[in-house]
Parts: C-alpha cells; sequence; structure tokens
C-alpha cells in the first residue's frame, strides 16, 4: 500500500533544498549550481521517502544503490564541467530577465526544476515499496539502469577527453559511442529512468510511468538533443556533415554519405 504522504514529504525536501540553492546564487551571482543540485534532488527525495519508511529490504537497498551512484557521479561531472564559469544558457536566462534575476531565479530557476524533479521522482517512489520482493522485472530494470549508466558515463568521459585536446577546437567527435548517437550520453540517462520505472512496475506503480516519459520528453525536446543542437551548425559546420551519417539519440550504424 503506498503512503502518498512519503511523496509529498519528498516535495519538502527537494524545495527546502531548492531554496538552499537559490539563497547561495545570491552569494555566488550564479546560478549554474542548479545542474549539479538536479540529480541530488533525486536522491534527497528517494532517502526522505526510504527514512520515513523506517525500512532497509533489499528492494530498498538495491534501489537506493543504483539511485545513489547515478546521483553523485552526475553531480561531480557537472559541477566539474561548470567550475569557474556561468553556463551559457543561464547567462541567457538573465539576460532576458534583468531586472532582478536575483529574485525571479527563486522559480524562473530553482524552483521550476525542483517541482520538475518532484513530479519525475514519483517513479523512485514507487519503487521504494519494501513489502514487495525482489522479482524478474526489477532485475530486468537493474540491467537497463546499469546499460544506462554505461553509455552516460563513458559517453561523457569520450566527451570530456575530446574537449580537452586544443587541437579538437570546432571539431566534431565521431568516434567512440559517439560514432553510434550524437547524444550517448542522454541515451543513457533516457535508459536509467526507464529502469527506475520498472523497478515501479515491478509493484505494481504502472502511474509512474509518467517519470520516464517526462524525462525522455526534457532529453529530446527541451534541455537536450534540442537545446544543444539548435545552435551547434552554426559554431561547428562540420556538425551538418555529422547530423546526416548519425542518429541523433538511439544508437545504431553509421550511415554512408555520399
Amino acid at each position: 500500500m503506498f503512503n502518498w504522504s512519503l511523496y509529498l514529504y519528498s516535495f519538502y525536501a527537494i524545495g527546502l533544498f531548492a531554496l538552499f540553492g537559490w539563497m547561495l546564487s545570491l552569494i555566488t551571482d550564479k546560478v549554474s549550481h542548479v545542474d549539479s543540485m538536479w540529480s541530488l534532488f533525486f536522491l534527497l527525495a528517494g532517502y526522505t521517502v526510504a527514512l520515513l519508511n523506517y525500512d532497509t529490504s533489499p528492494r530498498i537497498l538495491l534501489v537506493l544503490t543504483l539511485l545513489t551512484i547515478w546521483s553523485v557521479r552526475l553531480c561531480v561531472h557537472i559541477a566539474w564541467r561548470n567550475v569557474g564559469h556561468e553556463d551559457q544558457r543561464y547567462v541567457v536566462i538573465r539576460q532576458n530577465n534583468e531586472p532582478n534575476f536575483w529574485l525571479k531565479s527563486i522559480y524562473i530557476v530553482f524552483g521550476l526544476q525542483a517541482v520538475l524533479a518532484w513530479i519525475i521522482s514519483i517513479s523512485i517512489y514507487g519503487a521504494l515499496d519494501g513489502e514487495t520482493p525482489l522479482n524478474p522485472l526489477d532485475y530486468i530494470g537493474a540491467i537497463l539502469v546499469l546499460f544506462g549508466l554505461y553509455w552516460e558515463i563513458v559517453g561523457d568521459y569520450q566527451l570530456a577527453r575530446f574537449k580537452a585536446n586544443p587541437a579538437n577546437k570546432n571539431a566534431v567527435l565521431n568516434t567512440g559511442l559517439w560514432r553510434y548517437s550524437r547524444h550517448p550520453n542522454y541515451f543513457g540517462e533516457c535508459c536509467v529512468w526507464w529502469g527506475f520505472f520498472l523497478f515501479a512496475l515491478a509493484t505494481g506503480a504502472w502511474w509512474a510511468i509518467i517519470s520516464p516519459i517526462l524525462m525522455t520528453i526534457l532529453l529530446l525536446k527541451v534541455s537536450g538533443v534540442s537545446l544543444l543542437e539548435s545552435t551547434i551548425t552554426e559554431r561547428r559546420p562540420a556538425y551538418l556533415q555529422y547530423i546526416k551519417s548519425t542518429n541523433a539519440f538511439v544508437p545504431g550504424m553509421p550511415k554512408h554519405v555520399e
């Protein structure tokens, strides 16, 4: 039996953390750290529900372990990537929302991401049902999460190594996992969330499907593929050829282009 009050408590926890992030932005005059906080919203939601459940069943331990690995890895990666500068997306958002962006950012940046994270975290909530024993659907979910983590971690590593080489300035990465998908890290992220949904489905929480669907839409149409590729061809003309030969999201063999 799902206790919906626990899901509401996770909203309070995420909201307080978002408020902390906003207060930090008043000190640093930057809001990019909200990207590092993104994965921690889900970690906070998961541990809030688990602790209030007073349960350490194998299911809860497995889900929390996978969630922790995904969350901490992504947080560290984004924090390292953004160190010392403001992400260009937030520079534009700031310019478009002056004056008083410092105040508006509490709902434009931190509040919006907190609410989105809380809605998407419903699959984590559904998965953390200690009364349901692990079953085959859980093991498929775990495999899918690990598969997604591989694509996400390796893709991010290959891109970071590519960018670290000055000779690759304005060049296009089309080797490694990036040979099969223009966004292997986002594809991996998508797999992770469909994997967590399978954990939730194994407990009967079919309604948690809103979580991976919303995450997939965000990755494809909002903050992921569409946003990144909206201006990239202006900065890297060779990317047009890359688009013609390589799948945008789901990996596939490169196409032969004349």
